[in-house]
């Protein structure tokens, strides 16, 4: 019997790459937690990972620009999860160049790498809703605190896979080309890669900040008892999905990378979990028994007023389950959130 060779999630030691190679590894498998642990918190990942499973997690603490480091891990993998990213519009405004190094110029050489080996390495890339741009041909309505489309089919479903691409500011443009570096490898070169064009994600191990991670964020701030940011009117609506579900759909895409390979899927909550940032807050002013402070911002360049996944492909193609209720997953973040932060007063 041939040895399993190991799984590479790159930014493995991120939000939702420690939860998938938590996953990875309680399965039995190891995991090359592949991280620069240069974002704030995630460190605190990698020590969970590691003393939940110590021999199944063999941390890379390497930047993905590193052609070396990559190459060497590369060479030891039987399958790529690649979720290594700068991940905040904010800073790709500030400094486009490296949010350029990371997202594209990290992805086309990951790609390179796993182009050169003799074995077909499944590729499953983290890509973004962003890759749609600012959905400002979308009409739309103000009921409730939520932007509602005024088409019944949107309104129904979301949006799909079918939407031109439009990208809009240095972060969807970088994520958006490698997305379709990513697709495009599979047909030009025949890589087994498939892409998650990701609406918001929230869950446990989830270091949320004002630029990224905005439900966590939110959540964060209220337990500290501190004012939250909102950017624009606080409208906006997201379909939040709970990060359980979507190691589910990444580990459904490797397993059925045969028959998926070379295709997009959007991946969200879909419209049961369609919700406003304003929506979302007042779930956590019930949660908490008492108000939460609110400062106005103007709106950020690129943001949706609106975007909800069209989630049929994904669900049909990969077999998905429905996904976990924004209400029960909120509350369930809140808990981890109260154990890994108490007491309380000790948030940042």
């Amino acid at each position: 019997m041939t040895e399993q060779r190991p799984v590479l999630v790159t930014g493995g030691a991120g939000f939702i790459g420690s939860n998938l190679a938590d996953r990875l590894a309680a399965d039995g498998e190891t995991v090359l937690v592949y991280d620069s642990l240069l974002r704030p918190g995630v460190e605190r990942n990698l020590a969970w990972l590691q003393r939940r499973h110590p021999r199944r997690i063999v941390p890379v603490v390497a930047d993905i620009g590193d052609a070396a480091e990559l190459g060497r891990t590369v060479r030891e993998a039987g399958a790529v999860f690649h979720l290594a990213a700068q991940v905040a519009v904010t800073t790709s405004l500030t400094d486009p160049a490296g949010d350029f190094a990371t997202n594209l110029r990290g992805t086309v050489g990951l790609l390179e790498l796993v182009r050169r080996q003799a074995r077909p390495l499944p590729v499953i890339f983290a890509s973004t809703n962003k890759v749609y741009g600012d959905l400002s041909d979308l009409a739309l309505d103000l009921r409730d605190d939520a932007y509602v489309p005024v088409r019944d089919d949107i309104r129904a479903r979301g949006i799909g896979e079918d939407r031109p691409l439009d990208f809009h500011t240095p972060y969807g443009c970088s994520k958006g080309a490698a997305d379709q570096y990513v697709l495009d490898y599979a047909r030009s070169f025949g890589l087994p890669t498939a892409v998650f064009r990701m609406s918001c994600i929230y869950g446990p191990h989830q270091r949320g900040t004002e630029d990224q991670g905005w439900v966590a964020h939110f959540l964060i701030r209220a337990l500290a008892g501190e004012a939250i940011s909102l950017f624009g009117d606080g409208c906006q609506v997201r379909d939040i999905l709970y990060v359980d579900d979507v190691v589910d759909a990444y580990l459904a895409a490797r397993r059925r990378i045969g028959t998926v390979s070379g295709t997009a899927f959007n991946l969200g909550g879909g419209p049961a979990n369609a919700v406003s940032l304003r929506q979302v807050i007042q779930e956590i002013e019930v949660l908490l028994g008492r108000p939460v402070d609110l400062h106005y911002g103007p709106w950020r360049s690129g943001d949706q007023r609106y975007y909800v996944s069209d989630t049929r492909r994904a669900r049909d193609r990969l077999g998905l389950a429905a996904p976990r209720p924004w209400r029960e997953g909120l509350r369930a973040l809140a808990s981890w959130l109260r154990n890994e932060h108490a007491p309380a007063e000790a948030l940042p």
